[in-house]
């Protein structure tokens, strides 16, 4: 029999615990519970262990993915599913999850979130957008890179673990790193609580995070792929400035030398990239 634990990262989140825990150990599906308290002020730990939680202590805040990390190297199961400690997912979608791991024998299982479970609307054009760049990369439909419900095999997950960030986007991580592993990723559909309350996104942080993102799964994917079409661009418009001003002024104008060098930079560095890619997922 797969033993299975569950793995939650939780920050001041008594409140919401003491409201869906009961439900998850109502449900018997699992072998193990751990709560990873985040630097949390409130009863967080507390809480969990009136529940049976194995519950580890960040004394302060490290972040989400250093919760996870933390997590799943105390879990002792054969597979491990990752759930938000604020109430979002549901306890009662756990069993397809375990379902669709044991029919489909896929190697990790991702719950995909419709448009009523994003924070905002602004959130969920950016992950449209995350989900579509994804999928151009891999060539296979992501339905949710970003989504932090979900289950894995152990033995695969860990892997990466060193991969992983301490602070977000561990989601975004471990799926692109299966991807490029060739191991397989099933999406099943999940309803998710709509957050309430005010957004709390901001322009430029946020646009950073965005960025920085964006560049993670090309540079865990394929960096070439994003590379090479810059470089492409560049260089053709390095070109048709120096024909431009050959013909009209009989000159090669340094406007024309910057665009073609930094097409060769560009290139340079997704050769590197790519390179640096490959050692990263060399067994």
């Amino acid at each position: 029999m797969t033993r299975v634990s569950i793995v939650v990262p939780a920050k001041n989140e008594a409140e919401n615990l003491r409201q869906w825990l009961p439900r998850l150990v109502d449900l018997d599906c699992y072998d193990e519970l751990i709560v990873v308290d985040d630097g949390s002020t409130d009863a967080t730990a507390s809480v969990a262990k009136e529940y049976g939680a194995k519950v580890l202590r960040h004394e302060q805040s490290m972040g989400n993915g250093a919760s996870i990390k933390h997590g799943f190297r105390e879990a002792t199961s054969d597979w491990v599913l990752f759930m938000d400690g604020d109430g979002q997912h549901r306890p009662e979608d756990i069993p397809h999850f375990l379902e669709a791991m044991r029919e489909s024998k896929a190697d990790m299982v991702v719950g995909a979130r419709d448009s009523g479970g994003q924070a905002s609307k602004g959130r969920h054009l950016a992950n449209a957008f995350y989900n579509r760049f994804a999928s151009l990369l891999t060539e296979s439909k992501v339905e949710d890179l970003t989504s932090g419900f979900r289950i894995v095999k152990a033995d695969k997950f860990r892997e990466f673990l060193s991969l992983l960030p301490n602070k977000f986007s561990y989601p975004t991580t471990s799926t692109m790193a299966f991807f490029r592993s060739g191991y397989s990723v099933k999406y099943i559909p999940v309803e998710v609580k709509k957050r309430t309350g005010k957004s709390h996104i901001h322009p430029l942080k946020d646009g950073a995070r965005f960025l920085i993102i964006i560049f993670k799964v090309a540079t865990l994917y394929s960096p070439l792929k994003v590379f090479v079409p810059i470089a492409v661009v560049l260089f053709l418009l390095g070109l048709v400035r120096y024909l431009y001003t050959y013909i009209a002024m009989g000159t090669f104008t340094n406007m024309s030398a910057l665009l073609m060098v930094s097409a060769v930079q560009v290139f340079l560095v997704g050769l590197v990239s790519e390179q640096i890619t490959n050692l990263m997922y060399k067994k």
